[in-house]
């Protein structure tokens, strides 16, 4: 039995249906509200800041999968985070389990130097904090070695579905309602962005390889990462769109935070919009010199399908 906590989400969906295409048929997706995926997917409502309904959703797992996330306010962060992951820890030693757990960048500097596994937490703002314990917290129970335990690391998403990043919302969802692109502070930036099927895919793949465990991996992205001028134009081109784009500056940014709570969420990661922003996925090539990545046209050119 693989176990996915927080199986609602956009990764979760494409990582259960990676697990039951290659790995196995026994899944259970854990949320206060779990939705199918698979038709033979087994549900279990819990909540993981209940430490006895989090260890009871994990009973007879092989792996455990973390990809639970939370709506992107900060003191929600700082309240329930930490706890749900501990839990969900502890959950999984308990009953003998692998955990995978599934991380972001928020820790990393905020600066242009090329992010690898090697990179040191230096958190810019109280979300960065927060991810920073949670992914300390990993790392201590991998040093302590009870049970296999890998981190998973992805940055800034763009993908299919309900797929939620600032990418999505300022250039793709604009593009799908016949809006002009918003390009958050400079366009003449480099970003890696993942496609979230291959984070999913690759999750899969890292759970289900012994050597992986003990390790934190950086998930598949493109070794070339485009500019956010050179994004936008690809997104525009694939939506048909006459290729025009709108940079917004960081004081609209911070001054629209007052008045939308989404936008206001944003402003702790202006600085990455600053900088060459660039995510290096060398360790997983190397290791898996098979895994094919998804270009940007390919994705891009696979949203607006599944949007006509």
């Amino acid at each position: 039995m693989q176990t996915i906590l927080g199986a609602n989400g956009q990764i979760a969906t494409e990582l259960a249906k990676a697990l039951h295409r290659a790995y196995t048929e026994e899944l259970r997706l854990v949320s206060r509200n779990p939705r199918k995926v698979n038709e033979s997917d087994s549900l279990v409502k819990a909540d993981l800041l209940d430490a006895a309904q989090t260890a009871a959703a994990v009973e007879g797992s092989e792996i455990v999968y973390f990809t639970a996330g939370l709506p992107a306010k900060t003191e929600l962060w700082e309240a329930q985070f930490p706890t749900m992951l501990r839990n969900a820890l502890e959950a999984s030693r308990a009953v003998g389990a692998k955990f995978v757990y599934f991380d972001n960048t928020y820790m990393y500097p905020q600066d242009d130097r090329v992010q690898t596994e090697e990179t040191p937490f230096a958190p810019v703002g109280r979300k960065g904090k927060v991810r920073a314990h949670m992914a300390s917290l990993v790392l201590e129970e991998m040093a302590r070695d009870d049970m296999p335990v890998l981190i998973a690391r992805a940055p800034e998403f763009y993908g299919p579905g309900r797929t939620q990043s600032f990418t999505n919302a300022l250039i793709i969802d604009r593009l799908k309602s016949g809006k002009k692109p918003l390009v958050p502070v400079r366009d003449d930036r480099l970003r890696s962005l993942i496609w979230t099927p291959d984070a999913s895919r690759a999750l899969a793949l890292l759970g289900n390889t012994t050597d992986a465990f003990g390790q934190t991996w950086h998930l598949p992205v493109s070794a070339e990462a485009p500019t956010y001028r050179e994004f936008a134009t690809m997104a525009s081109k694939a939506f048909n769109h006459d290729g025009g784009y709108t940079v917004v500056p960081p004081w609209i940014l911070s001054g629209a935070g007052l008045f939308s709570p989404q936008v206001r969420e944003l402003r702790e990661l202006l600085p990455r919009y600053e900088h060459d922003n660039r995510f290096s996925s060398a360790k997983f090539a190397s290791r898996f010199p098979e895994f094919a990545v998804t270009s940007y046209p390919e994705g891009l050119a696979t949203i607006r399908t599944e949007s006509m």
